[in-house]
């Protein structure tokens, strides 16, 4: 603990409640009368004192400074004897005394601190022991029966004592590991907070680009065929009809664009099939979109993570898409190859490419790059206006599965 252990704060509030019941038995007996054969008590003011001080000490446990727990403990020692030598009838309870002590330093010190205070304890109470039965007259008839039940006596504290150690140890130990627990919980909770804004902040990019690259690029040019065609209507209807029914066929790819995408969203897209079998559909979707049909090599010597799986998918979906777009190539070279360690993808073109420094901060290249990156991967690009582009992703296997869930769907 970094704080010192008040009442409000105390761990095991139940502990104090029967500390208190003790040391109020033990105060109740020094007040009784005694017995004249019995020893009398010296001074039992100083021990009803020394009590209640023993008592008050227990609100307020410290945990920082370790001279000060040393100094706390030996002050705790120093009253339990004061009883001990001095209480009289009192001093028949001292034992337990030393049990609220062991109790008192497992809350204070680590393992070791304990069982130094434990081994204490058990010297200090034999050492009381001792002194109390020096001062007590025996027959040789009695001697045997009172050492047996002392020796009797001395071991069940012992093991007492140890027992008390034991469960202490236990109960903290559990009582840290639910705190433990507790902290991972949070953080994962919000951890998972942060994943979830995340995604919902890169599935609005993801929507922006699409709007942006194809149905904002369709609505722009409905527009100007429209507006051409409203122009040419009186003068040239003949040439107003032409543009009217290219805007018909822009406003079709529109709609389309916007039912592809919805589609998109709605669905998984790996769902009920494989990698090798989604990575083939989008090839074909290249085909029939440029004429060309990507050259897939897939080499997975081992099964990869459904979640890993998914952001591959992305990864070659939007490559594809670009290519498509812009890149008006007319070789295109996928390859996912799998090692011991990581899974290699490469995809290649011989299309017009691009400045690296002009147009690497597009919502295409910066999601493949974000993906790759929330995989603990590597992520690089390689292009010149002229000589095509090639992109190569490095993707470790050995991963955890809270880092790869589906957050980039």
């Amino acid at each position: 603990m970094s704080r010192p252990i008040y009442f409000n704060n105390h761990p095991f509030r139940f502990l104090l409640y029967l500390e208190w019941i003790l040391l109020a038995f033990a105060a109740f007996t020094a007040v009784l009368p005694s017995h004249p054969d019995r020893p009398h008590m010296r001074f039992p003011e100083l021990t009803i004192c020394s009590l209640m001080f023993f008592g008050f000490m227990g609100l307020r446990l410290p945990t920082r400074n370790y001279i000060t727990k040393i100094i706390y403990t030996s002050i705790e020692i120093f009253l339990i004897s004061i009883t001990g030598f001095l209480g009289g009838k009192t001093a028949r309870l001292f034992p337990f005394l030393y049990i609220i002590l062991v109790t008192r330093s497992c809350l204070i010190f680590q393992l070791p601190g304990r069982i130094v205070v434990t081994v204490l304890s058990f010297i200090f109470f034999l050492l009381t022991l001792r002194r109390r039965f020096e001062r007590m007259p025996l027959s040789p008839a009695t001697q045997e029966r009172f050492w047996f039940f002392t020796l009797s006596f001395v071991l069940v504290f012992g093991l007492s004592l140890v027992f008390v150690l034991l469960l202490m140890n236990a109960v903290l130990s559990e009582r840290q590991s639910r705190e433990k627990l507790a902290i991972a919980n949070e953080k994962l909770r919000q951890y998972a907070l942060r994943i979830e804004n995340q995604a919902t902040l890169e599935e609005r990019n993801r929507i922006a680009r699409e709007i942006h690259d194809s149905l904002g690029h369709s609505l722009t040019a409905l527009n100007l065929q429209l507006e051409t065609a409203l122009k040419l209507w009186q003068s040239h209807p003949t040439k107003a009809q032409t543009f009217l029914a290219k805007a018909k066929e822009l406003g079709s790819k529109a709609l389309q664009d916007v039912r592809q995408s919805v589609s998109t969203m709605r669905s998984h897209p790996l769902q009920e099939q494989s990698l090798e079998q989604a990575i083939a559909g989008l090839a074909e979707n290249v085909q029939r979109s440029t004429g060309v049909a990507p050259i897939c090599q897939i080499h997975l010597s081992h099964s990869i993570p459904v979640e890993m799986s998914t952001a591959i998918y992305r990864i070659v979906q939007e490559s594809f898409t670009n290519i498509c777009k812009y890149a008006q190539a007319t070789v295109v070279k996928l390859e996912i190859t799998t090692t011991k360690t990581s899974l290699e993808l490469k995809i290649e073109d011989n299309g017009l490419g691009f400045d690296l420094t002009q147009n690497t901060t597009g919502f295409g290249l910066q999601s493949m790059r974000d993906r790759t990156l929330a995989l603990d991967g590597h992520f690089h690009i390689y292009s010149t206006p002229g000589s095509g582009c090639k992109i190569t992703a490095t993707i470790p296997l050995s991963l955890s599965l809270l880092t790869v869930r589906e957050i980039h769907d």
